[in-house]
């Protein structure tokens, strides 16, 4: 029987610390931390994402802008909204919300963030310091995941870590951060040869393919911790993961559910980015 990784309770114990920096920050420099959060289009799952980051700015005591643009917006309103908010003194960190509508191009709205204040670190700028262990920003969902490890108690040092997905929001930067913690790294994707295989070795498996309930019992090893990065939605609307849990639980040391996993960290991370780099910005 494995033990829950409970992403809702260390998502609130991180956020009531970020509260209480924030506070003390402010006190001490008269800055507020601000995000500004751009969403294009009307996606009903990213109006969600948009109005859980505004109630988690609030909970944590910054500023918060949001502008919720029509979906014929053009590259060039987009990107003058973009640099009108590099420009403003009061945000801290800028966000667009992905994906974009078809006919505007994400890697130019990407690249015009002020890497500075790129608290999804997206930019390449940002990517390259991951890379050599040098950054400000991490993206949300790895550091939310590492975040799960470390407040569980779970040692990565000398570990066999496999990532199963290679996306460069999740799967690359998350495989960065677990080789920096000094596990020893495996990433496995769609054309990987004997899956299988490669998540049985795993004493932590890092599941983030988009697939319902593709991970099975008989691809983990006894003992393994388990983090599932997936969320999708069966034909039956419940919630599921990318990891079968009913298969995988009996044999994990370690796992997180879905929903209440994961999840719960990405928006708590992207606070701690932009507590960040507002606290850059008076260095």
């Amino acid at each position: 029987m494995a033990t829950l990784i409970n992403g809702k309770e260390i998502s609130a114990t991180i956020r009531n610390e970020i509260k209480a920096e924030t506070e003390d920050f402010v006190k001490k420099t008269g800055v507020r931390p601000g995000l500004a959060v751009i969403i294009v289009g009307e996606d009903p799952a990213s109006q969600v994402y948009v109005r859980n980051k505004k109630r988690a700015c609030d909970e944590v005591g910054f500023y918060s802008e949001s502008y919720e643009l029509p979906a014929e917006t053009t590259q060039e309103e987009l990107n003058a909204l973009v640099d009108k908010l590099n420009k403003n003194d009061k945000i801290h960190g800028i966000l667009c919300q992905l994906p974009l509508p078809k006919h505007l191009n994400e890697n130019e709205v990407i690249m015009r963030i002020n890497p500075a204040k790129d608290v999804d670190a997206f930019h390449p700028q940002n990517v390259g310091n991951i890379m050599i262990g040098d950054y400000s920003f991490l993206p949300c969902t790895p550091a939310g995941v590492m975040a799960l490890l470390e407040r569980s108690g779970i040692e990565v040092n000398g570990k066999k870590c496999v990532v199963v997905g290679r996306s460069n929001i999740v799967g690359k930067p998350q495989a960065m951060l677990l080789l920096h913690a000094n596990g020893t790294v495996t990433i496995c994707h769609s054309r990987t040869k004997n899956l299988a295989e490669e998540c049985r070795a795993a004493d932590i498996l890092v599941v983030a393919i988009g697939k319902a309930d593709f991970i099975t019992g008989d691809m983990v090893k006894d003992g393994a911790v388990v983090i599932d990065v997936g969320m999708n939605r069966r034909a039956d609307g419940k919630l599921t993961g990318d990891v079968d849990f009913a298969s995988v639980e009996p044999k994990a040391s370690y796992i997180t559910p879905v929903p209440g996993g994961v999840g719960p960290m990405t928006i708590t991370m992207l606070m701690q980015n932009t507590l960040t780099s507002a606290k850059n910005s008076v260095k």
